[in-house]
């Protein structure tokens, strides 16, 4: 009986790719009474495993919060594995706005104290106690009336990118920090004013709003379904979004475009930019603001110090990530001196510029055929290995395309086949070429025409 994953990230994308089927993205959650958590998980795994579901899970004694990727062709059989448990009959599934066959890429089940950390020890609080929920349009309607205090309840990096018009927006990186900050900031207010939420899918605030009105607020709203179902309810209905910027969303893809406007800065070079990305350095993965122009000269790093630790041997990267002082660095969230250019806290509400519709109509328009398949990738020099199907020569343009690595453009300047330079590979030749970045097993590379 299978109960955890025998594929890496990189044989799964490639599984995938394989198959050629479209996958959708969707979250979901259901707070609830489970009594034990670790058969739940077990239950889980065995059935979602069985349709290929990949995903992001935790459950708890008090429900289940989920992001995941499952093939489109399985959504029916899917939707059968949760209708099996009372509390997740009719449940909605927030499908993605924009979708990506890689956005998960093993199938991870959890056993958490909780779904949300949240760091009440209160016996009396009830989460079920929830706040009224609210449609797009309604969500808008009491936006706009001045008897209205909007709070996001998200975290330094997401709001920063993307939230809604006139929100309180906490300088906090995770939800447990945001609660007291938030009660102690709005004590005088729990009679007299609507106290409006939201976060990405819904989950943070509907223990929110359970824990305000628990706090003694009378008037606690909630936009259902989080920014994920407010952005397709405004697609379907033509509402004007109040929301602007991205969506910042739990995987590869780390946003979701919800408006063309751009609210953030580049954390490096304070360009007008809202993509995300996580330091390439293994012992420091910070994740921050980058664009373009800085992704390539700083090689995905935060820093030279980060930059110059991913040039060293690799024993010698393992080595410097030894030990709980390095250890506390990884995976934080998007705080460090080296950011010149970080915002969080009191964030402005009107665009510093909005996304280039020529430059992106160029992206779709490349074209481009497939001439090979990543093999091999050598940390200590950074050399990619391709085996190419179809001729490449020095001098041509092309694409490096995968779920990790993205899309990366290059000029080949010098090509080695079986160790020699050459001018030209052919068809069934195993080539290695020096690369600024690192690729992986699931890239692809493409030659651009014309």
């Amino acid at each position: 009986m299978q109960l955890y994953n025998t594929l890496s990230a990189e044989e799964r994308a490639q599984l995938i790719d394989e198959a050629g089927k479209q996958r959708l993205t969707l979250s979901f959650y259901a707070y609830a009474k489970i009594e034990d958590p670790k058969k739940f998980r077990d239950d889980l795994f065995i059935a979602w495993n069985a349709l290929d579901a990949l995903g992001r899970i935790y459950v708890a004694h008090e429900g289940i919060n989920a992001q995941m990727s499952i093939p489109a062709d399985q959504l029916e059989d899917f939707r059968n594995t949760l209708e099996v448990y009372d509390f997740m009959k009719g449940i909605r599934l927030n499908v993605a706005v924009e979708q990506d066959n890689h956005s998960f890429l093993k199938l991870t089940i959890k056993v958490r104290h909780k779904i949300v950390a949240d760091g009440l020890n209160d016996a009396a609080f009830d989460v079920t106690n929830k706040g009224i929920h609210l449609k797009a349009q309604e969500f808008n309607d009491m936006l706009a009336n001045p008897n209205t205090i909007v709070v996001d309840f998200r975290n330094h990096y997401e709001s920063e990118v993307g939230h809604f018009e006139g929100a309180i927006t906490p300088d906090v990186e995770n939800f447990r920090e945001s609660l007291p900050i938030i009660n102690e900031q709005l004590q005088d207010f729990k009679e007299d004013k609507n106290l409006l939420m939201y976060c990405t899918g819904g989950i943070r605030c509907e223990k929110a709003s359970a824990y305000f009105k628990h706090q003694g607020f009378k008037n606690v709203f909630q936009l259902e379904g989080g920014i994920i179902e407010y952005t397709r309810q405004i697609k379907e209905e033509n509402i004007e979004s109040k929301f602007i910027g991205k969506n910042f969303v739990f995987d590869h893809r780390l946003g979701e475009r919800i408006t063309d406007d751009i609210i953030s800065q580049c954390h490096q070079c304070g360009k007008p930019c809202d993509n995300h990305t996580n330091c390439a350095n293994d012992a420091c993965h910070l994740l921050f603001i980058q664009c373009d122009d800085c992704k390539t000269a700083m090689e995905s790093c935060c820093s030279t110090e980060c930059l110059e630790i991913t040039h060293l041997p690799a024993e010698e990267q393992v080595a410097l990530r030894k030990g709980a002082q390095v250890g506390n660095k990884v995976f934080r969230k998007g705080k460090s001196d080296a950011l010149t250019f970080k915002n969080s806290g009191d964030l402005p509400n009107k665009p510093l510029a909005k996304v280039d519709s020529k430059n992106i109509r160029q992206k779709i328009a490349i074209k481009k055929t497939l001439i090979g398949k990543a093999e091999h990738y050598y940390t200590k020099s950074k050399i990619a290995q391709f085996l190419i199907e179809n001729e490449l020569s020095v001098g041509d343009k092309v694409l490096i395309s995968g779920p990790t690595t993205g899309e990366q453009e290059i000029t080949i300047a010098e090509i080695f086949v079986d160790g020699n330079s050459c001018e030209t590979a052919k068809s069934g030749d195993q080539i290695t070429f020096e690369l600024p970045f690192r690729v992986r097993l699931s890239d692809k590379i493409y030659k651009i025409l014309g």
